[in-house]
């Protein structure tokens, strides 16, 4: 609406700080006025239904010391991290960091001899939840963390968005893997480096 009818662009974060109150400010019509209290008041009922879902989630899961190491990732917050947490289970059933990022669907599944392609490998074998959390979590990164934009830029400009975003999201897992079996934090120099 703001961009429709004003010809200026908001970021999400500041529409979100908007007041009820403040659509009068922003438009002169009272019918664009009455529309943007009426969407003002439905993220702010989004909100608080979300926040409310993420308590009750959280009062009934067993939180692990990863999750809070999860937390310390770009991109990760509570849903991602309960979601990493409770899908991997036990880390340790991973023996290396290249089964668990093929688990988790980060990495191409194709046979190649003398590298020409000769088939695909089971494309569905893997966890599908913990496959969507790192693309999830690799769009919050990109978003967020100047070193994971500037990694996902340099792999759009050679591929295009969609390989750059499963690049990204590999090396989020990666990094996940690492995190979740010694219990220590992100390090962004040690990912981007």
């Amino acid at each position: 609406m703001i961009s429709r009818n004003l010809g200026f662009k908001m970021s999400n974060n500041e529409i979100k700080k908007l007041k009820p109150g403040d659509a009068a400010d922003l438009f002169s019509c009272c019918n664009l006025q009455f529309m943007a209290q009426n969407s003002l008041a439905a993220i702010e009922f989004l909100k608080k239904t979300i926040s409310g879902i993420e308590k009750n989630l959280k009062s009934q899961v067993k939180l692990r010391k990863e999750f809070s190491m999860l937390l310390t990732t770009p991109g990760i917050g509570n849903i991602l991290g309960l979601t990493i947490m409770l899908e991997v289970g036990d880390i340790g059933r991973f023996p290396k960091v290249g089964d668990y990022s093929s688990y988790c669907r980060c990495v191409e599944s194709k046979r190649l001899s003398n590298g020409k392609k000769k088939g695909e490998n089971n494309k569905k074998n893997g966890n599908k939840y913990l496959a969507w959390a790192y693309v999830e979590a690799a769009q919050f990164a990109r978003r967020y963390c100047v070193k994971a934009q500037s990694f996902y830029q340099s792999k759009e400009a050679k591929t295009n968005s969609i390989v750059a975003t499963k690049a990204l999201s590999n090396k989020l897992s990666k990094a996940t893997y690492y995190i979740m079996r010694d219990q220590v934090a992100f390090d962004e120099d040690k990912l981007f480096s």
